[in-house]
C-alpha cells in the first residue's frame, strides 16, 4: 500500500536539510535559540518494533510487515518489516527496514537497491521508519529516479534503531549483517517478486556499513549475491575519522555514538579512560540524542562552550583497546565486489586525505574499486539531488545489474 490520493508530495531533496547536517545547521540553530524548540522529543518506538517471544533460529527470517505510507512518494507503495538478523558475536539479534517499491513497475522480478543510511543517532527511537523523512533523514540520494527504473528498496534501520539494542554504530559486523538479513527478509514478502541481484548503497556511516556488507557477503549471505557497492563518503577508516572528531565542530556528538556502541558491544572498552571527567555527564547525554531533536544541537553548543578550555577526550582514542576495536572495524580484506567509493573534494567531517590512503590500501589489497572524487562538494552535497555524482550512480549500478564489467580506477585494473 501507498499514499493515499491525498498525500502531500515529497518535498525535493535539495530542498530538504537531513538530520545528519550538523556542522551545517549548527550556527543557525543557536542563532535562533534552539531551547525554546525543546519541546520536541525523541520519537515514540511502537510495539512493531519488539521482537516476538518465539524466533526462528536463522537470520533473514521476515518476522512481521505492515503497509506504510509516511513520506512515502506519489505512485509508491511501501512495507515496515520487522526481521532476524545476528551481532557481532553471532548471537541472534532483531532488526527493522522499509521496503518501497514503484507501483507502475513493468512486470517481472525487480532488482534490489539495498540502502545503508547515514548517521541518525544511536539510541533505539532513532530508526529512520521513526522519523518524519525516514528516507531523507540518511540522505539518501536518487529515490524518485531508482524507483522509477523499477528497482525495489530495501532500507535497514540496523539493530539497536528502533529495536532493542545495542545499536553497532561504526561496527563493521552487525551493521554489514542488518543489511544483508534485510534483503533476506523482503524476499519473503509474498506479495513482491524480487531479483537474485542487489546492488548496496551507502552514504556516511552507511558506506561504512555498505562495504562491510559486500566483504560479508559471501560467506555470511551466500544466498543474496551482491553485484555492486556504491559507497559515498564512507567512515571507510574508523581509526583515523575517530582521531579527528574531537576537533571539528559538532564531532562530539559523533564521538559520543561511537563511544557508547564501543562500549556498550566490547567488554574491554570502557568510555570513561577516554572522555574528561567534567565532560562525562554531557556525552552520555549526546548519546542518548536522535541528529533529528532539536535538543542535540543544545547538545553539541555546550560541547563547544567546555572544549574551548580542554578538549572532551583526554586520552586518545585510537590507543588502548577503544583503538584496537576500531582498528578491527575498518573494511579491509579480500573482495571480490565491485565498489564505487564517492569522495567529496571539500567534506570536512570525512576528509579526502582520509578517504585516499583507505583508497591507496585497498587498490594494494586488489579490490576491483573505481574511486571518483567531486570537486566542491561536502559530505552532504556529495548526494544532493543537483550533484554530479546521482547521474553517475545511476548508470554504474544499471551496469552492475545486468552484468557489465565494472570500471577501475587502481593501478593496473
Amino acid at each position: 500500500p501507498g499514499p493515499t490520493p491525498t498525500a502531500p508530495r515529497r518535498t525535493p531533496a535539495r530542498y530538504r536539510r537531513p538530520a545528519v547536517a550538523v556542522l551545517a545547521l549548527l550556527v543557525a540553530v543557536a542563532a535562533a535559540g534552539v531551547a525554546v524548540r525543546l519541546r520536541a522529543g525523541s520519537p515514540v518506538v511502537d510495539a512493531f518494533y519488539t521482537a516476538p517471544h518465539r524466533m526462528p533460529d536463522h537470520p533473514g527470517a521476515l518476522l512481521r510487515a505492515e503497509p506504510f505510507t509516511r513520506a512515502v512518494p506519489d505512485g509508491a507503495e511501501a512495507w515496515r518489516i520487522l526481521y532476524t538478523t545476528t551481532r557481532d558475536d553471532d548471537q541472534p539479534a532483531v532488526a527493522s527496514a522499509l521496503v518501497v517499491v514503484a507501483k507502475n513497475a513493468p512486470p517481472g522480478p525487480r532488482p534490489v537497491i539495498a540502502w545503508a543510511h547515514g548517521t541518525t543517532g544511536f539510541a533505539e527511537p532513532c530508526a529512520p521508519t521513526l522519523l518524519d523523512d525516514p528516507l531523507g533523514a540518511g540522505a539518501l540520494p536518487a529515490e524518485s529516479a531508482l524507483l522509477d527504473r523499477g528497482w525495489a528498496l530495501v532500507a535497514t534501520d540496523y539493530v539497536g534503531l528502533g529495536t532493542a539494542g545495542p545499536h553497532p554504530y561504526l561496527i563493521g559486523q552487525g551493521e554489514g549483517r542488518s543489511v544483508l538479513d534485510a534483503v533476506r527478509a523482503a524476499h519473503r514478502l509474498d506479495h513482491l517478486d524480487l531479483a537474485d541481484r542487489t546492488v548496496v548503497w551507502g552514504h556516511s556511516q552507511g558506506g561504512h556499513a555498505a562495504l562491510w556488507a559486500g566483504l560479508l557477503a559471501p560467506t555470511y549471505a551466500p544466498d543474496t549475491p551482491v553485484a555492486g557497492i556504491a559507497a559515498m563518503a564512507p567512515a571507510s577508516d574508523t581509526v583515523a575519522l575517530t582521531t579527528g572528531l574531537d576537533t571539528v565542530p559538532g564531532g562530539s556528538v559523533f564521538a559520543s555514538y561511537v563511544l557508547a556502541a564501543y562500549t556498550a558491544v566490547y567488554d574491554d572498552v570502557d568510555g570513561d579512560t577516554y572522555v574528561g571527567p567534567a565532560a562525562r555527564t554531557l556525552v552520555r547525554e549526546m548519546a542518548t540524542r536522535c541528529l533529528s531533536e532539536p535538543a542535540v544541537y543544545v547538545s553539541v553548543l555546550s560541547a563547544l562552550s567546555l572544549s574551548r578550555d580542554r578538549s572532551v577526550l583526554r586520552t586518545d582514542p585510537t590507543t588502548g583497546p577503544l583503538g584496537r576495536r576500531l582498528a578491527e572495524n575498518v573494511p579491509t580484506g579480500t573482495t571480490a565486489v565491485p565498489v564505487l567509493l564517492a569522495q567529496g573534494a571539500t567534506d570536512s567531517l570525512v576528509t579526502a586525505a582520509v578517504q585516499d590512503g583507505y583508497v591507496r590500501d585497498r587498490c594494494a589489497e586488489n579490490w576491483a574499486l573505481d574511486y571518483r572524487s567531486y570537486p566542491g562538494r561536502d559530505h552532504l552535497g556529495l548526494v544532493a539531488e543537483d550533484s554530479p555524482l546521482v547521474p553517475e550512480l545511476l548508470t554504474w549500478t544499471e551496469q552492475r545489474l545486468v552484468g557489465i564489467a565494472a570500471p577501475g580506477t587502481c593501478p593496473g585494473r
